[in-house]
């Protein structure tokens, strides 16, 4: 098994932004833990940056303040920066072209927003043939409100967790597959 973990949108957006993200507490502090036991692992990992098409988009505007990378995923060991316009990670970048050029089998989502990126990603995975891990704790999300109706990060995480888990990843948390990478 060769896995990649696939770091998505920990942005500036999520924390000053526009879209701060509010559940599970300590989203943030798992992300970090993965991302430095896969540097230790050995484990490619693939930091993915979202922004919009429109340079004039009141979010994920590129070269923003909000566009850039939390400073702690900034200052650790990647392997590749991918940039990306929608919220699946596949969708008009060089991350399947990576992939197989490490032989993975294997991703492993943790980021933002669980929802829409993490989902959208997972599941593009999933049809492309990959086995999925979705990291529970290590993904997060907030409260959202429109035309629909509202649901919240919690009602929205929980939700996204069980889709997953039911036909297209196995869904663990942080502590679960940081001990499965030491192995």
């Amino acid at each position: 098994m060769v896995r990649a973990l696939l770091v998505i949108d920990v942005q500036q957006e999520y924390f000053s932004g526009a879209l701060p993200i509010s559940y599970p507490a300590g989203h943030l502090g798992q992300i970090l833990d993965v991302m430095d036991a896969a540097a230790k692992a050995g484990v490619p990992i693939a930091v993915i940056r979202h922004h919009q098409p429109d340079p004039d988009s009141p979010i994920f505007r590129l070269n923003s303040d909000a566009w850039q990378l939390h400073p702690e995923v900034e200052k650790r060991p990647r392997s590749i920066l991918i940039e990306k316009q929608l919220p699946g990670s596949f969708t008009g970048t060089n991350l399947e072209s990576w992939l197989k050029s490490i032989e993975a089998d294997t991703v492993t989502i943790a980021g933002y927003m669980t929802h829409m990126c993490c989902d959208t990603t997972a599941r593009q995975a999933c049809h492309l043939g990959y086995k999925v891990e979705f990291l529970s704790d290590a993904t997060g999300t907030l409260t959202v409100e429109n035309s629909a109706g509202v649901a919240t990060g919690e009602e929205l995480q929980r939700s996204i967790l069980v889709a997953q888990q039911m036909f297209l990843s196995e869904v663990l948390d942080a502590e679960k597959w940081m001990a499965r990478i030491v192995n």
